[in-house]
């Protein structure tokens, strides 16, 4: 029963935060620690109930990935993304990311850095939307090659836990000239097939903690991340407009002071 209760609550964690700009690989660490549900066992559901919030966003935009493998004649001058752009902002994470992956693993995926890169992401949002570049991107589908390169090399950022990958490619794409609603979307649609490659890297080296023991708590995890998820991603980007990125950098401020002390008294 407790793995259950667990599964819930890191499903209903991971839901909400994988698409908004507040780190849920740092939320879900934080969260493992205060359930004390910590080891192999643990890292490994982490992986699996990340897979339920890409699966939504996988639903949620299932036409637009279809016509990313529409190659019809004239398939690179029709206008909107298309997976060349997909594929330049995935490059620079994917490079980074496997070059420095066993790193990540070992001396980042902990509390205390999930706190840094809380507070340092925090910090590039509010700089990000201060900034104010002239936006020459209104729409996805008027995003360049060079601004999906652009938002893609940000996006490295999210390789250290607790910067977020949805807030340091939102503030890349302000940067770059898109507006927010823009580069929300765009970071969405990116994320599917990054995260797909990144997840099944994990699982494979973790394949040894795969027990069919455990699949209710698999499965409850997954089902629970999904479903949040859908209702994050749909109210995020209703709602995007309406919403400061600064908002979610002073959140983030506060939840980094909070498990401070939390963590000050653990150790």
């Amino acid at each position: 029963m407790n793995d259950i209760f667990n599964a819930i609550i890191m499903g209903v964690v991971e839901g909400l935060t994988e698409f908004l700009p507040v780190s849920s690989t740092g939320h879900m660490i934080l969260t493992a620690h205060l359930l004390n549900f910590l080891g192999e066992r643990a890292k490994t559901f982490e992986i699996i109930v990340q897979l339920g919030a890409v699966i939504a966003v996988f639903v949620l935009y299932f036409r637009r990935f279809l016509r990313f493998f529409n190659f019809k004649p004239g398939y690179l001058q029709r206008p909107g993304v298309n997976i060349i752009h997909v594929g330049l902002a995935m490059a620079p994470a994917v490079i980074i990311g496997l070059a420095l992956h066993d790193f990540i693993k070992q001396y980042l995926f902990g509390p205390w850095s999930v706190l840094i890169g809380l507070v340092a992401g925090g910090i590039l949002m509010i700089v990000a939307e201060r900034v104010r570049i002239p936006v020459t991107a209104d729409s996805m589908d008027d995003i360049t090659y060079k601004q999906a390169f652009l938002i893609g090399v940000f996006q490295c950022l999210a390789l250290w836990p607790g910067f977020s990958r949805s807030g340091s490619t939102i503030s890349g794409g302000l940067l770059v000239g898109t507006s927010q609603k823009a580069v929300a979307e765009f970071t969405f649609i990116v994320s599917v097939p990054i995260m797909f490659a990144a997840s099944g890297l994990d699982l494979y080296k973790s394949r040894a903690f795969l027990t069919f023991d455990d699949l209710g708590l698999f499965l409850v995890g997954l089902a629970v991340s999904f479903v949040v998820g859908m209702i994050a991603v749909v109210t995020f980007i209703n709602a995007i407009k309406r919403l400061k990125l600064s908002w979610f950098a002073y959140y983030r401020f506060v939840l980094a002071f909070f498990f401070y002390l939390i963590l000050s008294q653990s150790f």
